[in-house]
């Protein structure tokens, strides 16, 4: 072997060392404080919202505290920061906060100009209208010349300047700072329409003065892709976020569930102990321990529980999974495997 063939080893192995310490900054930095901080909207039923005493609840949040049963055995190891869409992602540039899990749609701009990484679609949605049942109306075309409520600093502003213009309708935006002012503006009859994504026109509903005196139309106008996103250069920690993710996945469609998860461990299939850390070291792998996806279904649940306990049939929103079932029901979801 060369002397420069050497050298070169010598320095990838130093690069990748480097590497190796760099990609493991920010989880050192939460296991250090012995805390995830995580962002998170400023009050949106079924994603993250809290109650009169400051607990928070959610798709959004449970994804947070699924995180922190991975790294600490413990959901509860999490500060919430709650978020403007207009503020949301200085605090995850700034270091402020660690993932940012606060509906967030994925786009290419956000993806590859902003320095984040999205880590997955826990929510599949698209925008759509809500307005009062007295104004009759059936469709988004009957909403030409309306004035319309949105929130700023959100791809629902856009998308209504592009939908409109393209089909030659005449509208009227009010845009507002927060979702509490925007809703407000729209309970007061400040605005004919009020325009979101269609989850979250179901949880803003439900604020309103009256809410059976308004209606979602069904038609939507845009893709929104709603997920977790982290900052770009640390690949341990994307990858922690992005397994966990598809963690909870894989663990509904192989039938694991909080309350036999214990039970599961000891299981024949491949597949389960692979998942439930009897079989392998995937863990280790990104800075944590084995058991990892046992202690998220443990202690927060798979996909389909979280999805069920707050957005499901029995919640004020009663909203269908559709595109949110796994793939082999008729959805989009789909957990890469572990192995």
């Amino acid at each position: 072997m060369s002397r420069t063939f050497k050298h070169f080893l010598l320095a990838a192995g130093m690069l990748a060392m480097g590497a190796s310490a760099a990609g493991a900054a920010t989880l050192d930095d939460v296991k250090a404080r012995s805390a995830l901080n995580c962002g998170v909207s400023q009050g949106l039923p079924g994603f993250s919202n809290p109650d009169d005493k400051g607990n928070w609840a959610g798709l959004d949040v449970d994804f947070c505290r699924a995180i922190a049963a991975a790294i600490f055995n413990d959901p509860t190891k999490v500060k919430f920061s709650p978020l403007s869409a207009k503020d949301r992602f200085t605090a995850l540039q700034s270091g402020a906060i660690d993932v940012l899990s606060r509906n967030t749609t994925w786009t290419m701009s956000r993806d590859t100009t902003l320095g984040f990484n999205f880590a997955g679609v826990m929510y599949y949605d698209g925008q759509g209208f809500m307005v009062r049942k007295s104004l009759n109306l059936k469709s988004v075309s009957d909403l030409n010349g309306a004035s319309i409520c949105v929130q700023t600093g959100t791809t629902n502003e856009l998308n209504v300047g592009d939908y409109f213009r393209t089909n030659n309708l005449k509208y009227e935006l009010i845009a507002f700072a927060t979702i509490d002012e925007t809703i407000k503006a729209y309970d007061s009859g400040r605005c004919d329409a009020f325009t979101a994504d269609q989850s979250q026109l179901y949880a803003v509903r439900l604020k309103l003065t009256n809410a059976a005196d308004h209606v979602v139309l069904q038609q939507v106008i845009s893709k929104e892709p709603l997920g977790p996103l982290v900052r770009q250069g640390d690949d341990q920690w994307f990858d922690l976020v992005k397994w966990t993710y598809f963690a909870m996945l894989d663990a509904e469609e192989l039938g694991v569930n909080s309350k036999n998860v214990d039970q599961m461990g000891s299981t024949a299939n491949p597949e389960i102990k692979r998942l439930l850390g009897t079989d392998g070291k995937f863990g280790e792998a990104i800075g944590i321990s084995n058991d990892w996806v046992a202690r998220i279904v443990k202690h927060v649940g798979n996909y389909g529980e979280v999805f069920d306990r707050n957005l499901g049939p029995a919640t004020p929103l009663a909203i269908n999974r559709g595109q949110n079932n796994l793939w082999n029901n008729g959805g989009l979801q789909y957990g890469m495997p572990v192995r």
